[in-house]
């Protein structure tokens, strides 16, 4: 029984229900943009609770990390070093990018390496984030704070009057439960008894009188939040996963679910002075929608499971000086998939499963996609590149479950033989599959075919993705008789070598193109991962030690793999 969580679970909320004095300034996660990006995963220290340090994990320091800003069109580079004590991965989620740049389970990064994943952009503009998607450790490291928002910006976006000045009338929102134990350090447990948005407990924020955006991404481990407004009051969603809405959408409840995000546009003009709570009213889902039940003990004991519960304080302050006061009619025209065109229709299964044991379940059944769990070497679909395809996911499970595909962004078809919702009839990642119902949706697989590395579909309940809740694809380039083998005697040849600064590689078959590169030392430390590098400027290695180190370079058509030995010195100005 977790007596003593939900005792100080309703210990916090108790305070804050009490005196408005103990709300927290909601804190605004930093900003990060250009088109080459530093990012450090990391153990650190953050003060969520009054006198106490909380050991979280984080990105460049920080609980949650930066918030990345892209632009369409714009090739983005990623540095992204693990100074853990334990591998990890780094997925960015909702981005149409190389299987091999994807940072699924197959993109491990062990402790002490550089990952130097980089794609172009072609997302619309919207709100996604990265996270880690280490298999069966997805959700302890999302419990430790590992992740953070990209913003994409483009000219449809940009040409429209919306508030966009970050953090002032454009205010990300990451919402999440964490359960404390008696030391205030988290315990990693489905559902928390506390909420926090933005690494904040008890948030409070003041929002200028004037229409305000609220960028809102679920990060919860399983909660799903049925968002609405203390006094009860319509707002706009113009925003789905993957891109404007054709229309602001007016609504006074809207339902996100682990791994969505959803934009809405608030008007707060004329109510400057005034005071208002985001809440979550969870009293009125169902049992089977992940917050929506009462458990009194157990491993998914939680004392804000089927309640309404504030998520954020705000407080209505003066106008900026350049206000927006309207809504816009319109957004954009999104030009959706036809059915029609569609290559094939796949169906999958959503279903529950008892007696499993291996891996340990924590719940009384195990979660599983086509009557199997995930099996990390094996690829349930190998889909043609150019595919126009049909996912039809039927549901015989006894709880409804998040669903995420990787590589494309889909428009829904149907949610149990109806149209979606007009506030899901964009471009989406992710789609709620109620239980015992059948969702259809329809997306394109152009570009990047990969035999090597495949994509991932799974719940995004990130304890039911670790415990199996998963299967893969990987997307197929047509036979071509054109290819050139790579012949045995194919070499690479590393050049200086001695070096000091860069290296550079030399094919001796103009047909060869590097597919992946690795650099350990001697004693087989990974150092560098450079997937599908681009090699004319050569590989830095200015900042490695003088030593002795082993280059695993894989050909490109061929995945052959060739392994060389260089040899690093001191600079000598």
């Amino acid at each position: 029984m977790k007596k003593s969580h939900f005792l100080l679970g309703l210990l916090f909320f108790s305070i804050g229900a009490i005196q408005a004095q103990s709300y927290n300034n909601l804190w605004i996660p930093d900003t990060l943009s250009g088109t080459n990006f530093n990012l450090t995963i990391k153990d650190t220290f953050a003060q969520l609770t009054p006198g106490n340090q909380t050991i979280t994990a984080g990105i460049n320091g920080k609980f949650w990390g930066p918030t990345l800003f892209f632009n369409k069109g714009d090739t983005v580079h990623m540095n992204v070093l693990n100074k853990l004590n334990e591998s990890t991965t780094l997925h960015w989620h909702g981005f149409h990018l190389p299987a091999v740049m994807d940072g699924g389970p197959h993109q491990l990064i062990p402790p002490g390496t550089i990952w130097k994943p980089y794609w172009k952009v072609t997302n619309n503009a919207a709100t996604y984030w990265y996270h880690p998607h280490l298999h069966e450790m997805t959700e302890e490291q999302i419990t430790k704070g590992i992740g953070g928002l990209i913003i994409v910006r483009d000219e449809v976006e940009s040409a429209l009057a919306l508030p966009r000045t970050y953090g002032i009338d454009d205010i990300p929102l990451v919402l999440t439960d964490r359960d404390f134990n008696t030391q205030k350090q988290f315990v990693t447990v489905p559902y928390g008894d506390s909420m926090v948005v933005n690494g904040t407990l008890r948030a409070q924020y003041s929002v200028p009188g004037q229409v305000v955006r609220l960028r809102i991404l679920n990060a919860a481990i399983e909660r799903s939040y049925n968002i609405g407004f203390s006094d009860n009051r319509n707002f706009s969603i113009i925003c789905s996963d993957g891109g404007l809405l054709n229309a602001p959408v007016s609504v006074n409840r809207y339902l996100l679910h682990a791994g969505e995000r959803v934009e809405i546009l608030v008007d707060f003009t004329g109510q400057t002075g005034q005071s208002f709570d985001l809440k979550a009213y969870n009293a009125s889902l169902g049992n089977f929608v992940a917050g929506g039940e009462n458990f009194p003990n157990g491993p998914f004991a939680n004392y804000l499971g089927k309640k309404d519960f504030t998520m954020l304080h705000l407080n209505v302050t003066a106008q900026t000086a350049a206000p927006i006061t309207a809504i816009p009619a319109t957004l954009t025209s999104n030009v959706l998939l036809n059915a029609a065109e569609a290559n094939i229709t796949r169906i999958l299964t959503l279903s529950d499963s008892t007696g499993v044991t291996n891996p340990p379940i924590l719940g009384p059944n195990a979660f599983i996609i086509n009557h199997k769990l995930f099996d990390i070497d094996h690829n349930e679909y190998q889909v043609p590149l150019g595919n126009t395809e049909i996912w039809e996911i039927r549901s015989t499970s006894g709880f409804g479950h998040p669903f995420h595909i990787h590589d494309v962004e889909f428009n829904i078809l149907s949610i149990n033989g109806a149209p979606p919702p007009a506030a899901q009839a964009g471009w989406k990642d992710v789609v709620f599959i109620p239980r015992q119902q059948t969702v259809r949706f329809i997306a394109k697989f152009d570009d990047y075919a990969d035999i090597e590395h495949p994509f991932m579909y799974h719940c995004h309940i990130s304890l039911h993705e670790d415990e199996g809740m998963m299967g893969q694809f990987v997307v197929t380039q047509p036979a071509s008789s054109s290819l050139e083998a790579i012949k045995a005697e194919n070499d690479i040849i590393l050049f200086p070598n001695p070096a000091s600064d860069r290296l550079f590689v030399s094919f001796s078959d103009p047909n060869m193109q590097a597919y992946y590169v690795r650099v350990t030392n001697t004693l087989g430390k990974s150092l560098y991962m450079l997937p599908e590098p681009q090699l004319s400027d050569g590989i830095d290695i200015s900042l490695f030690p003088a030593g002795i180190y082993v280059l695993s370079i894989t050909d490109q058509k061929s995945k052959k793999t060739f392994t060389r030995t260089f040899t690093k010195v001191r600079h000598n100005p």
